[in-house]
């Protein structure tokens, strides 16, 4: 374990940069993936077209092809974009449809009652969806939502292991590289960071879900 000691800062700093990516990444996730959500009840249905095509499309295209598509192809076309923007703009796009799909799955258990009371007093359907249906969906869609989070704190090393951002993961590939006789010991220490952020989101879905069962 002394690489890894040794590269202490290494690691903190590539930890530093997936909390990066992970915290603007899923804040651009669940904007989107907010408003995709809207679109798929949308009464208009060009609309609900559009965002069923969105999630179909890029909730079954790889990862990895989405974050080179961003960090590659984009720049090709005329695009100059930092790469670091790149990777929080593919694992924004890519976990969209995964946050939408688990807020359509909350709406689809609000009482549809609540939609007939809100028309009855006048809301119309954004006002209804914004203030009546997304509150109530939003909390019993807590854990699941904290599970796709806890997918992309993981799938933020695709963008460190496409080469481009040094991530946590792309550190410990650097670091196997210039020491191949301590390969087991690095990963050790990557996996062990990506524990650190992936076991306390864990342990809080689990809470939130036990909260909102009893007083459900």
């Amino acid at each position: 374990m002394d690489v890894v000691i040794a590269n202490l800062d290494l690691y903190l700093e590539g930890f530093g940069v997936t909390l990066l990516l992970l915290g603007v990444s899923g804040l651009g996730a669940l904007v989107l993936g907010t408003i995709i959500a809207a679109m798929r009840i949308s009464p208009i249905a060009t609309l609900r077209g559009i965002a069923t095509v969105y999630t179909e499309i890029i909730r079954n295209t790889p990862l990895t092809l989405v974050v080179l598509f961003a960090v590659v192809i984009v720049p090709l076309l005329g695009a100059r974009v930092p790469f670091i923007i790149s990777g929080f703009i593919a694992l924004a796009v890519y976990t969209s449809p995964f946050v939408a799909e688990a807020l359509r799955s909350g709406i689809n258990g609000v009482p549809i009652g609540q939609a007939e009371a809100a028309r009855s007093l006048g809301l119309g359907f954004s006002q209804s969806v914004a203030l009546v249906i997304f509150p109530q969906a939003f909390r019993m869609t807590i854990p699941p939502l904290i599970n796709v989070f806890i997918a992309l704190a993981k799938n933020t090393s695709v963008v460190g292991g496409v080469g481009f951002v040094a991530e946590l993961f792309g550190v410990g590939r650097t670091l196997a590289n210039a020491n191949g006789s301590a390969v087991i010991p690095i990963l050790i220490g990557v996996a062990f960071f990506y524990l650190v952020v992936t076991v306390p989101l864990g342990l809080l879905a689990t809470q939130l879900e036990r909260k909102w069962v009893v007083q459900r």
